[in-house]
């Protein structure tokens, strides 16, 4: 099976070819690997789940791995470590059919680049409302509230206001 439209753009299909185990996203077309999370950042998302699963209200919450398509189409697929998902009808036996409405990447030495960057632009462009990048080595948490285009950092042990629940936030340590 060709999973490459041409020899540098590749499709859904050559995710779900990926041996067991081996995990990449896929941006526009292009793959990127992703190397297993350590120690830390599953602490800290363990952390993040259980405190957002506590308050979900109407949304359902999803850890990482978790398929998230983004767009319409079969070049866009990503796992974010915690996706909030409040329209059910976005929700299929694959995964996340659109944008979750909020999530929560954290920072490893291998995805700096990608969720400062990459992902950023494909979250904003994709219509996700909320989006926080928990930086356990700067123990920072940048928060992009899409809405209202408004971008703030938080320092850990600072409680983080959610933006898509009233009253809601999390003292992220």
């Amino acid at each position: 099976m060709d999973f490459a439209r041409n020899k540098d753009t590749y499709t859904i299909d050559y995710i779900y070819a990926l041996p067991d185990g081996e995990r990449a996203e896929l941006i526009n077309g292009q793959i990127y690997y992703m190397a297993p999370p350590n120690t830390r950042h599953q602490r800290i998302s363990g952390f993040l789940h259980n405190h957002i699963q506590d308050k979900n209200g109407e949304c359902e919450v999803f850890p990482a791995p978790f398929a998230v398509f983004l767009n319409d189409d079969d070049m866009n697929y990503v796992e974010p470590d915690i996706s909030v998902i409040c329209d059910k009808n976005k929700i299929s036996d694959k995964g996340c059919q659109g944008a979750p409405d909020w999530v929560i990447e954290i920072i490893s030495p291998s995805s700096r680049a990608m969720d400062y960057f990459t992902k950023l632009f494909q979250y904003q462009k994709s219509g996700v409302r909320e989006y926080w990048i928990v930086d356990p080595i700067k123990q920072r948490v940048t928060v992009y509230f899409f809405e209202k285009e408004l971008v703030e950092e938080y320092s850990f042990g600072e409680e983080v206001p959610v933006g898509i629940y009233e009253g809601f936030s999390i003292k992220v340590e």
